[in-house]
């Protein structure tokens, strides 16, 4: 447990560390301080957004920053569980090889795992990554390999849809966060993003972030501190209650969407699971915010993106799930009164 002048100390560097990531990638302030947020409450984060917006260079730099030991592999059609797992190959001498896949190739020291384009993997391979971010271990080669240390981010290009697969409601639910990267809209934004040298040369622009200035295997002894420290008031519990009731009957608030049957919307709401990952993102929230308790705004900040992915709707709706999902979500917030 790490007493108060540690506390500090930690929250300066993860705001130096957050400092440098909005320095380095322009115009993504609200989901950088949202992947921090994950980073010190350690939990898994997915990313969703269209092509060439920054979503793959954002966790580039986010490892980088993070230090340890980084792993990443692309999903494709043919990638099998066996592939994060080991990859058997020729040695000069012609002789067959098995060595260590991404999952296991740097052992307890594996400290953020890239998983692109996550919807391009099959099911099976999605089943494998599930047991390693719920248990931070995988059993190979008649042994359990534990990755203590271990954070996956996961990307997924909202546009294209051929040769893929959605991840399962249970893959949705280990990560903490669906974090929406979306396309700049500011013109001195783009103008930069267009015309600045600075921004053509990734490999050269992520290693103006000092590596390693967080140390990843103290991340969990600083997650348990603040969870213990951090306080949430009775008035806090029950308004986080109840957003957690209106994720499964919405209509019980008064909430209403346009042209929709509230009672027949949803299949299921947040988890329970979901909810403890909302406040402990909460919790975090105010800890950086400089508070040794949370408020309401600490929950309404991190609501939509520990929610969303976790909002299943009826399938008669789906062709209007893109907008429905962060309509609700939205809804919620307004209609649910907070103390």
């Amino acid at each position: 447990m790490m007493n108060d002048a540690e506390l500090i100390q930690w929250r300066e560097r993860a705001l130096r560390f957050e400092h440098q990531i909005n320095q380095t990638l322009i115009g993504m302030q609200p989901a950088v301080r949202q992947i921090v947020i994950a980073v010190f409450a350690r939990g898994h984060v997915l990313l969703e957004g269209h092509v060439g917006v920054g979503k793959t260079t954002l966790l580039r730099a986010v490892a980088q920053g993070l230090g340890g030991h980084f792993e990443r592999i692309e999903g494709t059609i043919d990638l099998m569980p066996a592939d994060l797992v080991y990859y058997t190959y020729l040695d000069e001498n012609g002789r067959p090889r098995v060595d260590p896949g991404p999952l296991l190739k740097q052992g307890e020291r594996l400290s953020t795992f890239f998983f692109n384009e996550i919807n391009r993997a099959r099911p099976q391979v999605h089943s494998l990554l599930l047991r390693a971010m719920a248990e931070r271990s995988v059993n190979a080669f008649n042994r359990e390999h534990a990755m203590p240390h271990f954070q996956v981010f996961a990307d997924r290009n909202r546009v294209e849809r051929e040769e893929t697969f959605e991840l399962p409601a249970a893959a949705k639910d280990r990560f903490m966060m669906e974090i929406r990267i979306e396309r700049p809209e500011d013109e001195n934004l783009l103008e930069q993003l267009m015309f600045d040298p600075r921004f053509h040369d990734v490999d050269r622009l992520i290693a103006g972030i000092d590596p390693g200035g967080i140390a990843y295997d103290r991340l969990n002894d600083l997650a348990e501190t603040l969870q213990e420290k951090i306080q949430t008031s009775p008035k806090l519990r029950r308004y986080a209650l109840d957003l957690w009731q209106a994720t499964h009957d919405p209509g019980r608030y008064g909430i209403h969407l346009a042209d929709v049957e509230m009672k027949q919307l949803l299949l299921s709401g947040a988890s329970p699971r979901g909810m403890s990952y909302l406040i402990r993102a909460a919790k975090t929230r105010a800890w950086l915010e400089a508070r040794d308790y949370v408020l309401p705004e600490d929950v309404q900040a991190i609501f939509e993106v520990c929610t969303r992915h976790r909002l299943f709707i009826n399938p008669m709706y789906g062709y209007r799930k893109e907008q429905l999902v962060p309509q609700l979500a939205s809804a919620i917030l307004q209609h649910v009164a907070a103390p």
